[in-house]
């Protein structure tokens, strides 16, 4: 959408009409202390040719380092046709109808993108997409506590394996409602859940979250926790990479029976690493919880005359129904998100998918191979891992980033804030865009700024 700016007059002629004698006292109830100071780094109005250069020469001046950093945002390549689609007119300016005839187009792909989503989690139903993971965790979590009615418990067990800032989201989320969340802690040796130990977990509990694979990039022991959770009659939520289903079983055949619910983020299916977002969240469960999934689900029918259509046929959010009764509050479908993921997955297909998955793992693993050759870094857990690691680096691991950065590379994510009982662990992630040449650099560069730090 362009700018265009008003001059000075305008200004003063449209703060006349409304009775404000500035634009200050237009604001005034704004306190002091929430106003902007000015932004030092903007330049008074300069012209188009001015502008690009201004921005050329920054984009010079940021380059474009060599990432090696997961933790739940990934670099994948997407292909041009994908953005080409998906900001295309027609689907850039749509947003999910609120009545159901309102857009043949936007509700057949978010009926081609459920169907997707089911097929890649071998469960029965998906939503319309979520505001991001971390928030379809927190549904997840509230679904599970509403829908097991095999125990009155509001407690879930929650492994430190799962993502972070997950596990804050929603402990911020359902802490007022009466849901405690139990912290269930991972064998130091393995980097994963210890199966065996959760027979001395006390007390009944709704549901037990597996993150496959968990945040440390180990693959945890899902089909012994899936029944362990059963045989307990918790309900089982799936927190999964999209792309890694490409290649491990899906959450629906996990154990006996499956996982109930699966959850995750979105944002490796086609979507930029693009400054914390937007992304979306992805939600799929077994076809006798579907009414209690938040968000909205599209079906296909046919009309009068036997065409085929796209209609809503569930959509128990706020807008729609009492809040006390509604199933979510925060179930924003990110429409734009979900149109690329679609054209993603469409363009790729299963055996693309997989072959993403295949490509990553193999080059973590060189990655791994050839840090771990260094004098003073080692693997830090034992368990196979997926696209991701741990590393444990004999430095100030904080240091160590700040150096490397410096260098034009990023190294990884510190596990020193989040789980302080590693010491120098450092989480290291390479995706299908690393070359053994990018690895050789990031080993090289390792090299000279260990001895530094």
């Amino acid at each position: 959408m362009p700018f265009i700016p008003h001059t000075d007059d305008e200004v003063a002629a449209m703060l006349a009409a409304i009775g404000a004698e500035s634009m200050e006292a237009l604001f005034d109830e704004i306190p002091p202390s929430l106003r902007a100071r000015g932004i030092d780094a903007v330049p008074p109005g300069l012209t188009e040719m001015q502008v690009a250069r201004l921005m050329t020469e920054r984009a010079v001046d940021c380059g474009a380092p060599l990432c090696f950093i997961g933790a739940g945002a990934y670099e994948h390549h997407i292909p041009a046709a994908v953005w080409e689609i998906a900001t295309r007119g027609e689907f850039y300016s749509a947003y999910t109808p609120y009545q159901a005839e309102a857009s043949q187009g936007t509700l057949q792909l978010i009926y081609e993108y459920q169907t997707m989503m089911t097929r890649l989690t071998g469960l029965d139903v998906s939503n319309a997409s979520l505001y991001d993971g971390a928030s379809a965790l927190a549904e997840a979590v509230l679904m599970a506590v509403r829908s097991n009615r095999a125990t009155h418990s509001r407690r879930v067990l929650m492994p430190r394996t799962v993502h972070p800032a997950y596990r804050d989201v929603v402990q911020a989320i359902v802490r007022h409602q009466g849901i405690t969340l139990e912290a269930i802690d991972y064998d130091r040796a393995a980097g994963a859940v210890d199966a065996e130990g959760l027979d001395d977990t006390p007390g009944e509990a709704a549901a037990l979250v597996i993150q496959q694979p968990n945040f440390f990039g180990a693959l945890e022991e899902i089909d012994t926790l899936t029944d362990w959770a059963h045989r307990r009659r918790m309900l089982v939520i799936a927190v999964v990479n999209p792309i890694a289903l490409g290649l491990l079983k899906p959450p629906g055949e996990w154990g006996e029976a499956g996982a109930d619910i699966a959850c995750g983020e979105g944002q490796p299916l086609g979507i930029p690493l693009s400054s914390g977002g937007p992304y979306f969240g992805f939600m799929c469960c077994k076809r006798d919880l579907v009414r209690q999934m938040p968000g909205r689900i599209v079906g296909r029918t046919v009309d009068v005359e036997g065409r085929p259509g796209y209609t809503l046929t569930l959509q128990a959010r706020e807008q729609h129904i009492r809040r006390s009764k509604a199933t979510s509050n925060i179930c924003t479908n990110q429409g734009l998100m979900v149109t690329a993921a679609t054209q993603y997955m469409a363009l790729l297909g299963p055996e693309g998918l997989r072959r993403v998955a295949v490509a990553s793992h193999a080059n973590t693993t060189a990655l791994v191979e050839r840090l771990c050759a260094i004098k003073g870094v080692s693997q830090l857990f034992e368990q196979p891992f997926f696209h991701e690691a741990a590393l444990r680096v004999d430095a100030d691991v904080d240091a160590l980033l700040d150096r490397l950065a410096d260098a034009g590379i990023l190294g990884g994510y510190s596990l020193k804030r989040d789980y302080p009982e590693l010491g120098g662990g450092l989480l290291v992630c390479a995706t299908e865009t690393k070359s053994g040449q990018d690895i050789e650099r990031y080993a090289t560069t390792l090299i000279g700024e260990l001895g530094r730090v």
